[in-house]
């Protein structure tokens, strides 16, 4: 009768303790985050980046939001690679990765041929 009871004696397979529970719960929620944050992120290729640099083309805070939304609506289509149509440019994008591959503007586009692609999303 004078055994001590140690916790986690009794069942030590059966009830994990509660601190590594709560640390596995928040660990699983700083991945799932993490997906998340990744995929609402747009992201600009390297190739894509010296693109808009050689060609002058800035995007506000309005245009990555549209571009954000014609992501989503390929996306739901079941896109992989678009063509996005934007005012006077045009975009290649990743769709699954949410990257800009290419980008074009609009005295470029003239007898420009864009292949590879699957789907086109024309933004007004």
């Amino acid at each position: 009768m004078n055994d001590l009871i140690r916790v986690g004696q009794l069942y030590p397979a059966k009830i994990p303790p509660v601190a590594s529970r709560n640390q596995t719960a928040s660990a699983a929620g700083k991945e799932s985050f993490q997906t998340v944050l990744e995929e609402k992120l747009l992201k600009f290729s390297g190739h894509a980046s010296k693109r808009l640099e050689q060609r002058g083309i800035q995007f506000d805070s309005e245009q990555l939001r549209k571009l954000g939304s014609a992501i989503d609506k390929a996306a739901a289509k079941g896109s992989k690679e678009s063509l996005v149509l934007m005012q006077d440019m045009a975009l290649i994008v990743n769709v699954r990765n949410r990257t800009v591959v290419t980008a074009v503007d609009g005295g470029s586009m003239k007898d420009n041929v864009f292949t590879q692609i699957d789907s086109a999303v024309i933004v007004s």
